[in-house]
């Protein structure tokens, strides 16, 4: 029976991130760039896309729950833009800023959990396409993205890695604060 315990707490993990979901208006936005297949680029589905707030890697879904059950979400305005960009060498994103006092309270109210710690720096952004070595996606950076959005929650997400790239998942909602004015 000793061994069942180790086992069930592994089945509890999952590999999470806490993200804002933009809304349609910006996902129409960005689902309009002009995607060409390009050898060595993956774009990102429409309704994949994303505002990553805080990466845990794999931790306990319940867990982070009770971290950020009563934990004080600013409400916030993000906006993207204002035009598409590289982060590093191996993402295409669109910049949102407006998100740094958002994220910073997810890290605190999540602190020792997940199996990865939070980045030193956070870079408010939604990534479009991954690219790999070799591959060249210029036609896409420059061109224009600026939209924005009023922010009413936080979503815990559950990210599972395929061949053909990550499929997500929604667990919980948190409300944020209050509307900004």
């Amino acid at each position: 029976m000793a061994n069942d315990a180790p086992e069930a707490k592994l089945e509890a993990m999952a590999r999470l991130f806490l993200a804002v979901w933009p809304p349609n208006h910006v996902r129409d936005m960005l689902g309009e760039l002009p995607y060409e297949v390009q050898r060595g680029v993956r774009f990102v589905s429409r309704e994949s896309l994303h505002a990553t707030l805080r990466f845990l890697g794999d931790a306990n879904p319940n867990e982070v729950g009770e971290a950020l059950r009563y934990a004080p979400l600013p409400a916030t305005t993000a906006t993207v833009g204002p035009a598409i960009d590289m982060l590093g060498t191996h993402s295409v994103i669109a910049p949102v800023d407006g998100l740094d006092k958002l994220a910073a309270a997810v890290v605190d109210a999540t602190n020792g959990l997940g199996t990865l710690t939070p980045r030193p720096t956070f870079n408010g952004h939604i990534t479009v396409a991954r690219v790999r070595r070799g591959a060249t996606v210029r036609k896409m950076v420059g061109m224009g993205c600026a939209s924005s959005f009023e922010v009413g929650e936080v979503a815990l997400v559950e990210s599972r890695l395929h061949p053909t790239g990550s499929t997500y998942a929604t667990l919980n909602r948190w409300p944020v604060l209050c509307s900004p004015k």
